[in-house]
């Protein structure tokens, strides 16, 4: 049983040496489900030291050194998938079942997808042909400090903590405050799989405390962030100083261009994958622009769709949605909904209040406003919960630049069945991530935006290159 109030430090788990405690909520519930300890700078400072003298023999571990010891890891995470998604379940509320396939595993998927490349990258290379004595050498930047959030939360820790261990850094993991569980779990796996004391490190604490002190640490060669436009706005200005590696993946208002010729499942598509996780992804397709001529009808078969989205407790077996992830959540999507009325869209599925019979628990109603217009609050703002916004067009060219008039620019995408037109209008899109069609990634594609979206890419030989310095050596002997 792991003891959530413990911190894993320098291989083993250690009481906080300061700091105070926090309650885990279970959304579904708003009953506590576990106690954790909040660290203070006492807790940073012991697993900061940790990483950093492990740094030194762990960077200078062979490919097939690390290898070994990620494929290890690999296997304990799928033996103890279920684990997995029970934590992930409990913590921010994804039904059990999405929380085990969907969630969980996105955790080993992206583990093999890094060890894969990791057998294929070269860490040394000669620069070119005419200069055989020039060489490249990709090395492990340092200390990272890893900022994970709750929406996805082992998606994204082993983008950042796989791909760190496979570059060979050392590292801190801050998981979310609000959906600490599955990082302990995590963390235990780690243990079980052998790295070495001080490669890995975790603590809870929440942003202000833990999260700035890890930003601002001089022995953090890098901080790797995934949350708010907002937070990560503030940790750039934090790490500034000590003018550290600051790599972002952040908000999203995500348009999904539906044209007059698109497949006749793509309204419906597009829905449910604006609903799913109960909206609680920053790359969902939050803003469906529709061709005038097919407005009305794209309306209708949304609702239709919108109907069939049940809600229900993150514990019953289903395909629903579970509750968002917490009150304060619950209340930001509340009052942006009621801005949208405020503002004059009208309310086709959905609106304001929980859906009968779920009084308890932080649940949304499933919830699309048509004939908004992009200048409205509820089309700018990241809402984060199961809203949509429906916004006729009238050209292409409209289209394209209703897209790209917002400050983010993580994933838009691509209804019709004319490819030239699609390849077309995915190269104007200003986002780092097209699909088309309801063609999702390949495993290994960059995920990652333009503007205040963020900046790096995770996943893929670009997530690896991620925590990597490049040097260059001239002269070098080839004896």
């Amino acid at each position: 049983m792991i003891d959530s109030k413990k911190f894993y430090i320098n291989g083993a788990w250690v009481a906080p040496l300061s700091g105070s405690e926090m309650d885990v909520v279970d959304p579904s519930t708003e009953k506590v489900c576990a106690v954790i300890s909040i660290g203070g700078q006492a807790d940073t400072d012991a697993a900061v030291a940790a990483a950093k003298v492990a740094f030194d023999s762990w960077s200078q571990t062979s490919k097939a050194y690390r290898l070994g010891l990620l494929k290890n890891f690999l296997n304990i995470y799928l033996s103890r998938v279920d684990e997995m998604g029970q934590a992930i379940s409990i913590e921010m509320g994804a039904p059990i079942d999405m929380a085990i396939t969907s969630q969980a595993e996105s955790g080993s998927s992206h583990t093999e997808g890094l060890i894969s490349e990791l057998e294929k990258f070269e860490f040394e290379r000669v620069l070119n042909d005419q200069a055989p004595n020039d060489r490249i050498i990709y090395e492990a930047i340092g200390v990272c400090a890893l900022i994970t959030p709750w929406n996805w939360p082992m998606n994204q820790v082993s983008l950042k903590v796989i791909a760190a261990m496979a570059a060979g850094c050392t590292m801190v993991l801050k998981p979310s405050e609000i959906a600490p569980l599955s990082s302990l779990v995590f963390a235990d796996m780690i243990h079980q799989a052998g790295f070495p004391a001080g490669v890995f490190n975790m603590i809870n604490g929440d942003g202000v405390g833990v999260g700035s002190q890890l930003t601002s640490h001089a022995d953090v060669d890098m901080v790797s962030f995934t949350g708010s436009t907002r937070a990560g706005a503030l940790i750039s200005k934090n790490a500034a100083d000590s003018v550290k590696r600051v790599a972002l993946e952040l908000g999203g208002k995500g348009a999904n261009i539906v044209f007059a010729d698109a497949d006749e499942k793509a309204v419906s598509r597009g829905v449910f994958h604006c609903f799913n996780n109960t909206g609680q992804s920053c790359n969902a397709p939050t803003r469906m622009l529709v061709e005038r001529s097919y407005y009305d009808t794209a309306v209708a078969l949304a609702t239709a769709a919108a109907a069939k989205v049940q809600v229900g407790k993150a514990s019953e077996h289903g395909r629903h949605i579970g509750p968002v992830v917490s009150e304060l959540q619950y209340n930001k999507i509340q009052g942006l909904i009621k801005v949208g009325i405020d503002e004059g869209a009208r309310v086709v599925v959905g609106g304001l209040g929980k859906p009968e019979g779920l009084e308890t628990g932080y649940f949304v109603k499933p919830t699309i406003f048509a004939d908004v217009n992009n200048d409205m609050n509820i089309a700018r703002e990241e809402v984060f919960g199961p809203v949509l916004c429906m916004i006729p067009f009238d050209t292409e060219e409209e289209a394209i630049n209703i897209a790209n008039d917002t400050v983010y620019g993580l994933t838009n995408y691509v209804q019709t069945q004319d490819s030239a037109k699609a390849n077309r209008i995915a190269r104007r899109l200003r986002s780092g991530m097209v699909e088309m069609n309801g063609t999702f990634r390949a495993l290994g594609s960059p995920f990652g935006g333009y503007k205040q979206s963020g900046n790096g890419r995770e996943g893929g030989v670009w997530g690896l290159e991620d925590f990597l310095e490049v040097k260059s050596i001239s002269g070098w002997s080839n004896d």
